[in-house]
């Protein structure tokens, strides 16, 4: 009995690459708990702490991807040594040919582990060829740290940070599990003084935000968007002619949903789980379907990426500095490379050509009509409320070619919903998805509250006594074991 019960653990801690390790497991859970007991016990040793936290994320990555945390230490030595080249040399050539070669580094990476097979691809279909490169392993959040260490490098270059006198520290910034393979891309800048922060203490405040978060993070992924997906939004993607286009346009409007609450909620638990350890990211999601123009949408969705394709690459292709021809080559740039950024397969560039023309669009429009440069509050309501709808249906418009699994499928979708809508069917509709329906607009209902109620349920909970919150987490819990219909499901942003 006891021999079976250490196998099972065992094998537990094993890698499994059916089973990757999910915040939203219970393995997790168990882990974690382990965890906290030894960080509470050396944390206030700083090298120890350091450590301690870095092997435990080592052993995070390889329970989600195996071997391939070795890749993770390897571009860690690489790129520290690269940094500290940069900033130790004066000639500038010198610099530039060691930033380069830095970023060849990371993107050869990236390319190889994300787009070997689809240029092999293009290449069989330009040239007759038989390339085959399917087997290729993606390690997963290989684009997060890869942007994120290139970050680090880049603003070591433009002198904005110094480099980290220790390679261990590094490797403690960019290995961090808590938003190790689903970001946020967190900034070195912001980062690296937090890590020998001593000592490292929450508030009353922190610890109701870090637990407020968590809950919240959970409820959003297993409760909202992983019932929503199994029971309806994947079932319409993988056969749209199966359905009706009143069911195809509700699986889009779902879908919305999904991808927002799978990824916003992995943010708010990792942001949750780095503030427990005393650690704090810059917020990742600000209610982007509030966004009344699809620049504001940008400002308000995946913050830590627009944000980082914005400062590294939109401004280094020249911005809106070079003429408004080049600025809107720049958006369109900028946009293509983020859409194939998510994969490699044309369906993600339709995806980022759709908002790179919207953006190109809409800083055309402000340019022509001074009166369309009012952004955010200082929109009249009128304008705003319209703003939102039309924003918000060209956002649902592209994620149709973000979710479907070919051009095809997509096509399949929109010529439903012109052609064959059958909207007499709604009734009928919601009673038979009426648990799927109840969510979805749960969700969007508390996606459009104001920042200032908003704001006051999350002060309220701050205050509530704390032996109150172990309580809420057990009832997320254990409204997620009954809510789940299956094994866990993996979050959306783990393919990127």
């Amino acid at each position: 009995m006891e021999s079976s019960i250490l196998s099972t653990i065992v094998e537990q801690l094993k890698y499994s690459p059916e089973n990757p390790l999910l915040f939203s497991s219970g393995l997790f859970l168990f882990l974690f708990l382990a965890f906290s007991i030894g960080y509470a016990i050396i944390q206030k040793r700083v090298t120890a702490r350091i450590i301690y936290v870095v092997a435990f994320s080592l052993y995070f990555y390889y329970k989600t991807s195996g071997l391939y945390f070795l890749l993770l230490v390897g571009l860690s030595v690489s790129d520290f040594v690269l940094a500290k080249l940069i900033y130790n040399h004066q000639k500038e050539l010198t610099r530039k040919l060691l930033l380069a070669c830095c970023i060849a580094i990371n993107l050869g990476l990236l390319c190889y582990f994300k787009y070997t097979t689809l240029l092999a691809d293009l290449f069989n279909s330009l040239f007759d060829g038989n390339l085959d490169f399917e087997k290729i392993f993606l390690p997963i959040g290989v684009s997060f740290f890869t942007f994120q260490s290139m970050s680090y490098t880049i603003d070591v270059y433009r002198k904005r940070i110094e480099p980290l006198g220790r390679w261990i520290d590094y490797l403690f910034y960019l290995s961090f599990f808590p938003q190790l393979v689903a970001g946020p891309i967190v900034r070195a800048r912001d980062f690296i003084p937090q890590i020998s922060k001593q000592p490292l203490t929450l508030s009353r405040n922190e610890l109701g935000e870090a637990i407020f978060l968590i809950a919240i993070g959970l409820f959003k992924k297993a409760i909202i968007s992983d019932y929503i997906s199994i029971n309806f939004v994947d079932r319409v993607f993988d056969e749209p002619l199966l359905y009706t286009g009143f069911e195809n346009l509700m699986a889009i409007y779902g879908y919305a949903v999904q991808i927002y609450c799978d990824f916003s909620g992995y943010s708010d638990i990792a942001i949750g789980i780095a503030l427990l350890l005393g650690f704090r990211f810059r917020a990742n999601f600000d209610s982007p379907y509030k966004a009344a123009t699809i620049t504001e949408f940008w400002r308000r969705w995946h913050i830590s990426l627009s944000s980082w394709l914005k400062d590294y690459l939109y401004i280094s292709l020249g911005g809106n500095r070079k003429g408004k021809f080049r600025t809107y080559i720049n958006l369109m740039l900028t946009m293509l490379l983020g859409g194939l950024w998510h994969g490699a397969a044309w369906r993600f560039v339709m995806w980022g050509a759709i908002h790179g023309v919207a953006l190109a669009v809409h800083k055309w429009v402000m340019g022509r009509f001074s009166s369309f440069k009012a952004q955010g509050e200082d929109m009249s309501p009128i304008r705003r409320f319209f703003g939102i709808v039309i924003t918000f249906n060209l956002v649902c418009f592209a994620w149709i070619f973000f979710r479907a699994d070919s051009f095809e499928r997509g096509w399949d979708m929109i010529s439903q919903i012109f052609t064959q809508f059958n909207g007499a069917i709604w009734l009928d509709f919601f009673a038979g998805y009426k648990y799927v329906m109840l969510l979805i607009a749960l969700a969007y209902f508390t996606h459009f509250l104001s920042d200032n109620l908003y704001s006051k349920i999350t002060s309220a909970f701050e205050r509530i006594p704390i032996l109150v919150y172990p309580i809420v987490l057990a009832v997320v819990i254990w409204l997620v074991i009954q809510m789940q219909s299956g094994a866990v499901q993996p979050f959306i942003y783990f393919q990127f």
